[in-house]
C-alpha cells in the first residue's frame, strides 16, 4: 500500500470513530429537569410521587392502591403529574385543604 493509500484509509476510519463518538455523546445526554420540566410517568407511581412530595408526606402504598381506582389510562395519570402542586392537592383532597397547605 503506497502512503497516500494509507494516510487515507486513517483519515476515513478517524472520521468514522469520531462520528461514532458523536452519536454515543448526543443520544446518552438529557437535557436538566429545570429545562423540561419534572418528567411524567404516566404510572400511579409517578403520579403518587408528585402527590405526595405536594402534599409533604403520605403512605405510598395506599396513595397507588387508590390510584388504580381513580385512574384508568396512563394519558390522565401524565395529565395528572403535570398539575401544579396547589392544583394536584386541591384534585385528591379538595379546595379546602389544597388552601390549608399554602
Amino acid at each position: 500500500m503506497s502512503e497516500r493509500v494509507w494516510l487515507g484509509a486513517v483519515r476515513v476510519l478517524s472520521v468514522v470513530a469520531l462520528a461514532l463518538v458523536a452519536a454515543i455523546v448526543i443520544v446518552s445526554c438529557r437535557p436538566p429537569a429545570f429545562l423540561v420540566g419534572p418528567r411524567v410517568t404516566g404510572t400511579c407511581e409517578g403520579a403518587c410521587d408528585h402527590y405526595l412530595s405536594c402534599k409533604g408526606g403520605g403512605d405510598a402504598n395506599a396513595c397507588v392502591a387508590e390510584c388504580h381506582e381513580v385512574f384508568s389510562d396512563p394519558d390522565s395519570l401524565r395529565a395528572f403529574e403535570s398539575l401544579t402542586c396547589e392544583d394536584t392537592v386541591e384534585y385528591v383532597d379538595g379546595p379546602r385543604a389544597a388552601r390549608a397547605a399554602r
